[in-house]
């Protein structure tokens, strides 16, 4: 499979809510973007009984970044692992300005790991050409002279997997919007479920749901199945961006 065919259905399709012109909202809709596809890699590994040596939070995030690299034209990935990396940056922050510890029992890798997993295996899939995108991400020389070869790996395995999605018979992801709150969650979701379905068919129904959830969360959960977009994310990401910011 070649990694623009996705892009190309990017192109042909044509709108999309993300990449708003305001910073801040973009951060968000980045960042909502990638939790997003993170989710769906759960999804995959679920559905499609893929073997997970390692742990599976990992495995998702791995996910997410190819989905980024795989589905948008180069300016526009670019922008969205600029914005989904200091994402991670600005929980880290958060835990500092609230006095959290690191959750090492977590499934969850530490947030400053998953900030220089994210621009390792982004850069590395285009070295020459991110170059600067290191650069700013303070990314240590010693990580970035194996990122190609993170990169080459990730993608070798799930490569296939997107191959799968993309050339089987089945059914698209089915979109509901649980909540009568602002809808910038559920348009942002509701969009990018339309995109996909141009792209991707699933072996089963798999619902994706926008939802209030008393928490800022997203989760797959495997007995619909379903993965659930909660709409606290919003006010949640909002406030990283500002931390980030100061």
């Amino acid at each position: 499979m070649q990694r623009t065919a996705a892009a190309l259905v990017w192109l042909a399709v044509g709108a999309q809510s993300a990449l708003a012109d305001d910073a801040e909202d973009a951060f968000v809709e980045a960042n909502l973007l990638s939790i997003f596809y993170h989710e769906l890699g759960h999804a995959m590994i679920d559905l499609l009984q893929l073997p997970i040596f390692g742990q599976e939070e990992d495995a998702a995030d791995v996910a997410s970044i190819l989905l980024i690299d795989m589905l948008f034209d180069s300016e526009t990935a670019l922008d969205l692992a600029y914005d989904a990396s200091f994402g991670f940056a600005a929980e880290a922050i958060l835990r500092g300005t609230e006095g959290a510890e690191v959750a090492w029992w977590d499934s969850h890798g530490p947030d400053e790991q998953r900030f220089y997993n994210t621009v390792c295996i982004f850069y590395g899939a285009d070295p020459e050409r991110r170059e600067d995108f290191a650069f700013d991400m303070d990314l240590p020389e010693e990580r970035a002279e194996i990122c190609a070869e993170e990169f080459d790996l990730a993608w070798d395995s799930w490569g296939p997997v997107l191959d799968e999605l993309m050339e089987t018979d089945g059914r698209p992801l089915v979109f509901e919007a649980e909540t009568g709150e602002n809808p910038f969650l559920s348009d942002l979701i509701a969009d990018e479920v339309a995109i996909l379905n141009e792209t991707f068919l699933w072996p089963e129904d798999l619902f994706v749901v926008a939802a209030d959830c008393d928490e800022a969360n997203a989760f797959y959960d495997p007995s619909v199945p379903e993965v659930v977009m909660c709409t606290e994310f919003v006010p949640h990401l909002r406030r990283l961006y500002q931390l980030s910011e100061k």
